[in-house]
């Protein structure tokens, strides 16, 4: 390996390294204040992740978070904030909850249908932000933020009983989904199911990384990311690739719901998981944003929350791993950003070294040619 790609890699790799580790030294100094153990919460979790229960929960979980993560790494390539992601698809859940309960096709037809109606409602969301973006100058994150509120809205309204709503008990639903809507899982015996869209999340990772590093249109939302003009000179039109990123950011979100909706839950009610949305983007900058960083983050977010539960037996409080999950967000901008100078300060040196090098060589040439004469 070149020198060159291996500082690269260093340079990949030391950020979320610094972030973690700075994390868990932080969760312990406020462990000490509180005068619990630093060590002990963190063995008992590592304890967890033992269990072939806890593991298929931690898998479940991971696979929502990483399809949330992916799409907030979609707007970073292209260097937009889609803090939008919670409402697209949550809305995006609903909706193909409320079709599942009133349409009944083969499953062949049923299962394909209820995933276009999320990716299409959450790029319709997303899009609204984008063409607010590139028509009227809107910035995405003020956007995103006001559909979130005007998402949770929605969801009220549709789950009224005289619209889409069907009432079980003190909980608000939109009614059981046909069966032929229902995507099997792998079934790990006592330990539970693995959702059967644990795939989903794999294959687009899969796509993820053959569009941004091997097409054509990867590498024009990258360079218009890195810079607009420098892109729009090349022939890139960046309003549309602007446009573009939001809808394929927001329809990857309406995906997000998807494994526990189809494989668990068939109905979308007060129960429904929330936040994931706002996770993703905390795992998206841990993974920075490359879909095998992701998968580790987001395999490491899902045993916090998972195994944190089990501190509660102990003495302890599982919201430690929330302080956590919230120190490793802060940790990755410091850390990432001391690595960025510590890369450039490296290049700048190696670059004046080359330099000097090369005037020192051709000075000598020079002493050459006049003693040659």
């Amino acid at each position: 390996m070149k020198k060159f790609d291996k500082e690269r890699v260093l340079l990949a790799v030391a950020g979320p390294v610094i972030a973690l580790a700075v994390a868990f030294v932080l969760s312990a100094i406020v462990l000490i204040a509180s005068g619990k153990s630093p060590v002990e919460p963190y063995t008992l979790m590592f304890e967890q992740a033992s269990f072939s229960d806890i593991q298929v929960l931690i898998i479940n979980q991971a696979s929502m978070y990483y399809i949330a993560a992916l799409a907030v790494a979609i707007g970073f390539r292209m260097n937009l904030f889609n803090i939008g992601v919670d409402g697209q698809y949550q809305l995006a859940a609903m909706m193909a909850a409320i079709v599942g309960a009133h349409a009944n096709l083969p499953a062949a037809l049923q299962i394909p249908l209820l995933i276009l109606t999320a990716v299409c409602t959450g790029a319709f969301w997303s899009g609204i932000a984008g063409v607010l973006k590139v028509t009227r100058g809107v910035s995405e994150v003020v956007a995103t933020i006001m559909l979130n509120a005007i998402a949770t809205s929605v969801i009220a309204y549709l789950w009224l009983p005289n619209v889409f709503g069907v009432k079980v008990g003190n909980n608000n639903t939109t009614g059981e989904m046909y069966e032929s809507g229902w995507v099997p899982g792998i079934d790990m015996g006592d330990a539970g199911e693995i959702y059967g869209l644990v795939f989903l999340a794999v294959l687009l990772g899969i796509a993820y990384w053959i569009v941004l590093n091997r097409t054509r249109f990867g590498f024009d939302l990258r360079a218009s990311g890195a810079s607009e003009s420098a892109a729009a000179a090349s022939g890139v039109d960046p309003k549309r690739m602007v446009l573009t990123a939001m809808l394929l950011s927001g329809g990857i979100a309406g995906l997000a719901g998807l494994p526990i909706l189809l494989g668990d839950t068939h109905t979308y009610s007060l129960n429904f998981p929330t936040g994931i949305g706002f996770l993703g983007i905390g795992i998206a900058l841990l993974g920075r944003n490359s879909p095998v960083g992701i998968a580790f983050a987001a395999l490491l977010w899902a045993w916090l929350d998972k195994a944190s539960p089990e501190l509660d037996f102990h003495g302890y409080d599982k919201e430690i791993a929330v302080i956590m999950q919230g120190l490793i967000v802060l940790s990755v901008v410091v850390s990432y950003e001391a690595v960025r100078e510590w890369g450039l300060r490296r290049q700048q040196r190696r670059v004046g070294a080359e330099l000097a090098a090369g005037h020192v060589l051709g000075a000598d040439n020079n002493t050459k040619e006049v003693a040659g004469r």
